[in-house]
């Protein structure tokens, strides 16, 4: 292959690349409970326009890890609608306090990066597919 030839392939797929980029990989993953943190709490929320409903909750809290295989099945049951998230409030003091979290579990919705809705306790499947719903 003569160097023109050579070079001629590589710009080529040089153009390839450019005309088709890879898709923006985001934090989100459809039918996952995300774990959120205090170093990627707003970044993540900056990366979607869907309803975002996260679990404030801490590892002691007996209500909170009654609700965990709730929040785990909504994830799968909103695919493509919604995404839900954990945030841990002993290791994410500054968003727990920063959204006025006293009490868990305690369950917020976050539109456009915004609290849109709120619920506290374990209300169970139907509480939350509430929550959720007025913001679907």
């Amino acid at each position: 292959m003569s160097s023109d030839a050579e070079l001629e392939k590589i710009k080529q797929e040089m153009l390839k690349k450019l005309m088709n980029p890879a898709p923006k990989s985001t934090f989100w993953r459809s039918g996952e409970v995300m774990e959120l943190t205090d170093a990627n709490f707003h970044k993540a929320m900056s990366e979607t326009d869907k309803p975002v409903l996260v679990d404030f909750w801490a590892e002691w809290c007996g209500p909170c890890k009654m609700m965990a295989p709730v929040v785990h099945q909504m994830a799968q049951s909103y695919a493509g609608k919604a995404y839900f998230a954990k945030l841990n409030v002993d290791y994410n003091k500054i968003t727990a306090a920063q959204f006025g979290v006293m009490s868990i579990p305690n369950f917020i919705v976050f539109k456009n990066g915004k609290a849109v809705g709120q619920t506290v306790g374990a209300v169970g499947q139907q509480g939350l597919s509430a929550l959720i719903g007025r913001f679907l």
